[in-house]
Formats: C-alpha cells, structure tokens, sequence
C-alpha cells in the first residue's frame, strides 16, 4: 500500500509546487508595479484632460459646465451635447470648409463649429486660445450663445 500512496503524494507536492511557482509569478508583478509606482499622482494620461476629466466628449462637456458655471454663463448638459452633436457629431477636429464662412476665409471650426473672430470675441479666460480645443471650443460658443440667445438651450439650429 505504501508503494501505491507515495505516487499520489508525490503528483500532489509536484501540483502544489507548480501551483504555488503560479502564484509566486502572479505575485512578482504586483510587487513590481507597487515598487515602481513613484509616478506622480498629478500626471495626466490621454484617459483624462489637464483638470482630471475623461479626455472625451462627456468630460468635455461636464469640464465646460463647471468653467461656465465659474464664469456665470448658462447652459446645460442636454443643451450642449444637442447642439455639438447637430453641430460637429462630437468631432473635435470638424471644420467646415463649403459655407458661407469659409467662402470669406474664416471656416467653423470645432465641437461647435465656432469662426475665429467670435471665438476671439467670447473666449473664456482660463481656456485655451486654440478654437479645436474642445473645452475652449465649448465655453466659448456657450458665451456667444448666452450674449446672444439667453442660454446655448436656446439654440436649435445654426447660430
């Protein structure tokens, strides 16, 4: 009998070991990456904007909103996101290079199609100065909107 329960003891202290040599390599990395985690904690990735927002439309918007609310200048969510996506689709790069404007050298640009001279006009202090930006993009043309319609909610349409 010994000679038959020696074999199955040793399959299993051969399957604890290769058991137990898994978990030393599963472990092994996640003492590494907690040693090598010296990055500051400050440091953006593309995953998020400067000021820790998602690095995408719904960060955009809610980055803009808090800038606007900063500022006093009306607006929501649904409004913005209504008229960027009626807009640009939620392109950030989008230029219109066929209507009026851009026949006169002076195309829309950005999230909501914004010409440069009133880009100019109702920058936001604290945003960028590029029209593609799209948070500038975004509080810039909620100002626009706000001097001229009362709010962005107003707008459903070209502006």
């Amino acid at each position: 009998m010994r000679a038959v329960a020696q074999p199955r003891r040793t399959r299993l202290v051969r399957a604890l070991t290769a058991v137990g040599a898994g978990a030393a390599v599963l472990v092994l990395p996640l003492v590494g990456a907690t040693t090598a985690s010296a990055a500051p904690s400050t440091a953006t990735t593309a995953a998020t904007t400067p000021a820790g927002y998602p690095n995408n439309l719904d960060g955009w918007i809610r980055e803009s909103l808090a800038i606007m609310a900063e500022r006093h200048i009306p607006g929501t969510y649904n409004g913005i996101h209504r008229n960027i996506m009626r807009e640009s689709s939620g392109n950030p790069n989008a230029i219109n290079l066929w209507d009026s404007n851009a026949a006169k050298g002076i195309p829309s640009k950005g999230l909501l199609q914004v010409i440069d001279p009133t880009f100019a006009a109702y920058h936001v202090v604290g945003t960028s100065f590029d029209p593609y930006d799209p948070v500038a993009n975004i509080t810039a043309a909620c100002n626009y909107a706000a001097a001229r319609y009362g709010s962005i909610d107003n707008v459903f349409g070209a502006y």
